[in-house]
């Protein structure tokens, strides 16, 4: 059985959710796919609690609202969710619509595709250690879900980019947090490294140079972790690791559509965000363009010039006249405003 909508949306995250709204907004109807088990993609599933400050008229939103809120904003255009899936072919109809089908044995068939899948199937770099896999979401964690647990705990923190930094800042209002790099200097924003060296100075982190050299469960349910420091070996005992290497980024089966890539990145134009392939669009940080920044308001931005294009594709016939949210009493009826 194949399922038909007018755009399929590839990627769950912000901009994928955002999409489902602007497209919305003209009458498009959407289907969405994600190898995730829920919506949000990495906010939700890397930093559901960790704040975000760049969200226009939010001082401070977590992941997870940030993502509820999104959720809640599309639910008035009735999105379907096709989730725990990835999109695994891709064919073209003559009639200038195409087949999608998923890991799971879905076809769909839309007038449109719109990628915004981050920049493809993402998982953490782990800790290259063999045999470790019994604590990995017990005593190690790659990504912070609860925040509650780690209260009141003895936390090593390993790495030196945003999300070590971050999270160091972040939990040391919490817990006893030791953060850990090769070296003391950073990848990270310059004003998350300002605090964590003030939280550093004033004694409310610890900072210690080195690497990992072994891990060991100890017998009071802690975590023996050999640090390496030139010839030096220490250890120390925690009651979680959290190593943020960064991630390993895959672009799947994306990578065979044919689509012009730089870099493993989609190249777009940035009038419509448009890709190599006609009426298949790419928006967030999966795509390339002259002075591209991967920031989440930039995807928002992307996404609403890219549903105007799609509804060239979707109603060939009718013009599109733009109307603000703020006056249009059908778009109020929509929104149930």
């Amino acid at each position: 059985m194949i399922e038909k909508t007018d755009v399929i949306v590839i990627g769950a995250g912000p901009v994928g959710l955002f999409a489902i709204f602007e497209l919305g907004l003209l009458n498009i109807s959407c289907h969405v796919i994600d190898n995730l088990d829920k919506p949000g993609g990495q906010c939700a599933e890397l930093y559901p609690e960790k704040p975000i400050y760049d969200i226009p008229s939010r001082v401070k939103i977590t992941g997870q609202q940030l993502t509820d809120d999104l959720l809640a904003q599309a639910k008035p255009f009735n999105p379907v969710y096709h989730l725990n899936q990835q999109v695994e072919k891709i064919t073209k109809l003559e009639i200038n619509e195409w087949i999608v089908e998923t890991s799971n044995n879905k076809k769909l068939q839309a007038k449109c595709i719109v990628i915004a899948a981050g920049a493809g199937s993402f998982v953490p770099r782990k800790i290259p250690i063999e045999n470790l896999d019994n604590l990995d979401g017990k005593k190690i964690l790659y990504a912070v879900r609860n925040k509650s647990l780690l209260e009141n705990k003895k936390i090593l923190i390993v790495g030196g980019g945003d999300s070590a930094l971050d999270w160091t800042n972040e939990l040391s209002k919490i817990a006893d947090v030791t953060l850990m790099h090769r070296r003391k200097e950073f990848r990270a924003a310059p004003d998350s490294v300002s605090k964590m060296l003030e939280l550093e100075n004033d004694k409310k982190i610890n900072f210690l140079l080195g690497q990992i050299d072994n891990i060991e469960e100890s017998k009071n349910d802690k975590l023996k972790v050999i640090v390496k420091n030139n010839e030096e070996k220490i250890d120390l005992e925690v009651d979680y690791l959290l190593p943020f290497f960064g991630l390993k980024m895959e672009l799947g089966p994306i990578a065979n559509w044919g689509l012009n890539l730089d870099e493993n990145l989609i190249k777009v134009d940035t009038e419509k965000f448009e890709t190599s392939v006609s009426s298949i669009f790419a928006i967030g940080d999966i795509n390339a363009y002259p002075g591209k920044l991967k920031l989440i308001l930039s995807g928002f931005h992307e996404a609403a010039l890219m549903a105007q294009q799609c509804f060239k594709y979707c109603y060939p016939d009718k013009k599109n006249v733009f109307r603000y949210t703020t006056s249009s009493k059908d778009l109020h009826k929509k929104l149930n405003s």
